[in-house]
C-alpha cells in the first residue's frame, strides 16, 4: 500500500466526522438564507431588555448571558436559546432584536420575539382579571405588525417575496405560555385556564395562517414546555401529597394543562395545513423534548437534576420570588451546564441546546425540519 492511500485511510475517519458536525447548511440539507422568529422569553434576544425599563432589573444584569455571551444580552438564560441554535445549524448569524435593528442589513433575519409576551392582545386580560400581571404588551399581533412594517425592505415585487421566503425559516414561538402564567399568578383555576386554550391556540394558528398569507412557506409552530416541571409552579402551586408528582418529580395537572394545550395546538395545524398544502408548517414539541432530559437527566449531563434552579435564592428548588436570579439574596451555580433549569422560569443553555437538537435531529418536529 502506498504512503499516499494510507494516509487517506487515516483521514476518512476524521473527514466523516467533520461532515457529521458540519453546519446543516452546508451539509446539504435544507439551506435557510433567512430566518424569522416571534414569541416570548423563551426565544427573545433583546427586545423586552429596550423595551421595558423592568426586565433591566433582571434579565440586564449578571448573572445572565454569563456562559456564551459573558454579558448579559437581554436573553433570559445563561446564554444561547433554541432560536440562536436553529441559526446557528443552518450557517445563520444570531438574530438581531427587532427594536435594536435601526440601521442593520435584516436580510437573513430578525427577532420580534419579546420576553412577557402574550398570544391574546391586552383586552383579553382585563376582560380575565389579569392584566395588572402583564410584563409587556407586545403581543404576538404587535410582532405581526413590526414584520409588515419590515416587508417592503425585505422584497419589492410578489415575484421577488415568493422567492425570498421560499428561502426563510419562520419560527412562531414558542407563544401562549405566558397567557395561562399570568391567569395562574392571578389565581384562576386549572379549569378556567382550559376554557382559555382554543381562544389561545387559535391566536397562535391565526397568526401562523398571517404569515402564510404573507409568503412565508417554512414555519416552525412551538408547543408549551411542561409547565409542571418548572420550579416556580413547584414552588407557588406545590402539591398536597406525593400522588400529585410525576416519576420526574414535575406536577401531574399543570404537566396535563400543558399536553392539552399542544393537542388543541396541533389539532389547528392539522386544518392549517389542509387549508393551505404548499406551507410547511411543522410542529415542534418543545414538551417531549424537554421530558426527555426530565425523566433522564444525566443522560444529558444534567447532573444536579431538571428541577432544581442554577440561580435563585433557596428553597427546595432555589426558586424565591422574591430574591429571584440577579436580585439581591440570589446565587448562581458554578456550573449552569449541570442544570436544566436556569432562574425557575427559563432554561439554561445546555437545556435549550438540548431541545434544538432533539427538533433538528431527533422525533420532536412533524413533519421533520430536516
Amino acid at each position: 500500500m502506498t504512503g499516499h492511500a494510507s494516509l487517506l485511510l487515516l483521514l476518512l475517519p476524521a473527514l466523516a466526522a467533520v461532515l457529521l458536525c458540519c453546519p446543516l447548511a452546508q451539509c446539504g440539507q435544507q439551506n435557510y438564507t433567512s430566518m424569522f422568529s416571534f414569541g416570548d422569553s423563551l426565544t427573545d434576544t433583546g427586545n423586552l431588555l429596550v423595551s421595558s425599563p423592568l426586565s433591566n432589573h433582571i434579565v440586564g444584569r449578571y448573572p445572565y448571558g454569563i456562559t456564551y455571551f459573558h454579558r448579559p444580552t437581554g436573553r433570559c438564560s445563561d446564554g444561547r436559546l433554541v432560536v440562536d441554535f436553529l441559526a446557528q445549524a443552518f450557517g445563520l448569524p444570531l438574530l438581531q432584536p427587532y427594536l435594536q435593528s435601526r440601521g442593520k442589513d435584516l436580510r437573513r433575519g430578525v427577532n420580534f420575539a419579546v420576553g412577557g409576551a402574550t398570544a391574546m392582545d391586552p383586552p383579553f386580560f382585563q376582560e380575565i382579571g389579569a392584566s395588572d400581571k402583564l410584563w409587556t404588551n407586545l403581543s404576538l399581533s404587535v410582532q405581526l405588525g413590526w414584520f409588515e412594517q419590515l416587508k417592503p425592505s425585505l422584497c419589492s415585487s410578489p415575484k421577488e417575496c415568493k422567492e425570498y421566503f421560499s428561502k426563510s425559516l419562520f419560527l412562531v414561538g414558542e407563544i401562549g405560555g405566558n397567557d395561562y402564567n399570568y391567569a395562574f399568578f392571578k389565581g384562576k383555576t386549572l379549569d378556567d385556564a382550559k376554557t382559555y386554550v382554543p381562544t389561545v391556540a387559535a391566536a397562535v394558528t391565526d397568526a401562523t395562517e398571517r404569515l402564510i398569507k404573507a409568503g412565508a412557506t417554512h414555519l416552525v409552530v412551538p408547543g408549551n414546555l411542561p409547565m409542571g416541571c418548572s420550579s416556580a409552579y413547584l414552588t407557588l402551586h406545590p402539591g398536597r401529597n406525593g400522588s400529585d408528582y410525576d416519576a420526574a418529580g414535575c406536577l401531574r395537572t399543570y404537566n396535563d394543562f400543558a399536553q392539552h394545550h399542544n393537542a388543541v395546538l396541533q389539532r389547528k395545524l392539522r386544518a392549517l395545513r389542509a387549508k393551505y398544502p404548499q406551507a410547511r408548517i411543522m410542529y415542534a414539541d418543545y414538551y417531549g423534548a424537554a421530558m426527555s432530559f426530565a425523566k433522564n437527566p444525566k443522560q444529558f449531563g444534567f447532573t444536579q437534576g431538571p428541577l432544581r434552579t442554577c440561580c435563585g435564592g433557596g428553597g427546595p428548588y432555589n426558586f424565591n420570588p422574591k430574591a429571584s436570579c440577579g436580585v439581591r439574596g440570589s446565587s448562581v451555580c458554578a456550573d449552569p451546564s449541570a442544570y436544566a433549569n436556569w432562574d425557575g422560569v427559563h432554561l439554561t443553555e445546555a437545556a435549550y441546546h438540548a431541545i434544538a437538537d432533539s427538533i433538528l435531529n431527533g422525533p420532536y418536529t412533524s413533519p421533520r425540519l430536516l
